[in-house]
């Protein structure tokens, strides 16, 4: 088995993000004024350190579902040869999560470097995107009734466990020729 590029802090994508952030920044300074620029940066300065504390503890809790479950016991649940079992215990570990993106992502991330293939984590972050029950619950019940929610839930449950049969797919075809399992 390989052993996974470190991955670079500032890649392509923060120079991205971090380009449009000056740009936008900048054109609010010059069209509206210092007075709206600064008080944009207080607002995002209040919201970056309130979701602080939950991307540590997000990175945190993957790292140690890394570190207490065995690589073998991943990957034989979740990994490529799991079939649509591993698909299936994927969606419903992600309908089944209480959390915000801040936890799930790093999870997600962690299930992969502990044995899980793409395929299963794909279904488990679509899982919770979808089907997330915590989500269901708190927002879509009370603005839709539980008929709606249970039958968008039905209707919508295919689609985790098809774009991680997909992923799985496209994984597979994609391989290079020199990686194993």
């Amino acid at each position: 088995m390989t052993k996974p590029k470190p991955r670079r802090h500032f890649d392509w994508s923060f120079w991205v993000v971090a380009s449009l952030s000056v740009g936008c920044g900048l054109t609010v300074f010059l069209q509206e004024g210092a007075g709206v620029f600064f008080g944009i940066l207080e607002d995002d300065t209040l919201i970056f350190l309130s979701i602080t504390p939950k991307v540590i503890a997000g990175t945190l809790i993957g790292a140690l579902v890394r570190l207490l479950v065995a690589r073998e016991t991943i990957a034989h649940w979740l990994g490529s040869g799991s079939g649509f079992k591993g698909l299936l215990i994927a969606c419903l570990a992600g309908v089944l999560i209480p959390a915000g993106p801040f936890t799930v992502f790093p999870l997600a991330g962690a299930m992969m470097v502990a044995g899980a293939d793409a395929g299963a984590a794909i279904a488990f972050v679509t899982g919770w995107l979808v089907l997330g029950l915590n989500r269901a619950i708190v927002w879509e019940s009370p603005f839709f009734g539980l008929a709606f929610v249970g039958l968008r839930m039905l209707v919508s449950f295919w689609v985790p466990l098809a774009c991680g049969y997909a992923a799985r797919l496209l994984q597979a075809r994609f391989k290079p020729k020199d990686e194993t399992a």
